[in-house]
């Protein structure tokens, strides 16, 4: 089985970083522009598709929930995964998992692993569109499934599959100012990765891997 060498994202030198990009307007990011955007059903070119491969496994079908949280400017709840689990130990990820046989679809199975990693629960939650399949290189098919959340929720973490929650304003994940660029050669395949650091307080939330490209695929989706 094929595999990356340990190794810390952070310490991968940043080969270029976005700030010539435009950012989207506030206006573009606000809750019923973003619904008019989904039903709009436009065009538009997803920039990050398929990582490269790491794992040589049979591929799985997975959901993600990408929370939009309506606070005075939408924010973007995220996890931080405990370093004990068997995928993506340590990373920063959005709430979501492995489809079940009895999950109806994607958004089923994104809604599921919400309520069960955070204990979100769907009444709080209004699905407003799905973005492109995404594949990681552990072997996932992800779907993220955008949805704009109430703020009068509770969560309940599930401390066996998340570590942290936490929120990140989506204008700054929007900005293409934060979108930095990283390559590292691995077990001989070059590697490329996006990351969005974003500092909370005293500590830094290292947004990196399939989580910053699905959130790239966002900005393409809203500025394209």
């Amino acid at each position: 089985m094929a595999h990356i060498p340990p190794f810390k994202p952070q310490d991968v030198p940043v080969h270029s970083v976005d700030s010539h990009l435009p950012a989207p307007l506030p206006t573009h990011l606000e809750p019923q522009a973003l619904r008019e955007r989904f039903a709009s059903q436009h065009v538009w070119t997803p920039e990050v598709r398929k990582e490269a491969k790491f794992v040589e496994r049979e591929p799985t079908h997975a959901s993600v929930l990408i929370p939009l949280v309506k606070r005075e400017r939408l924010h973007v709840l995220l996890t931080l995964r405990p370093v004990h689990m068997n995928s993506h130990s340590g990373q920063i990820a959005f709430p979501g998992g492995k489809a079940d046989p009895e999950d109806k679809d994607a958004i089923a199975t994104a809604l599921r692993e919400a309520r069960e990693e955070v204990g979100l629960e769907p009444q709080f939650v209004e699905v407003i569109g799905t973005m492109p399949i995404y594949t990681t290189g552990s072997g996932f098919i992800v779907t993220p499934v955008v949805a704009l959340v109430e703020p009068t929720f509770e969560l309940r973490p599930n401390a066996a599959e998340v570590a942290d929650v936490f929120e990140v304003p989506l204008d700054f994940l929007m900005n293409p100012a934060h979108h930095r660029h990283h390559v590292i050669d691995l077990d001989g395949v070059t590697r490329r990765w996006l990351s969005m650091p974003f500092k909370d307080g005293s500590a830094e939330r290292f947004i990196w891997g399939a989580t910053a490209g699905m959130l790239r695929n966002f900005y393409r989706f809203v500025l394209d």
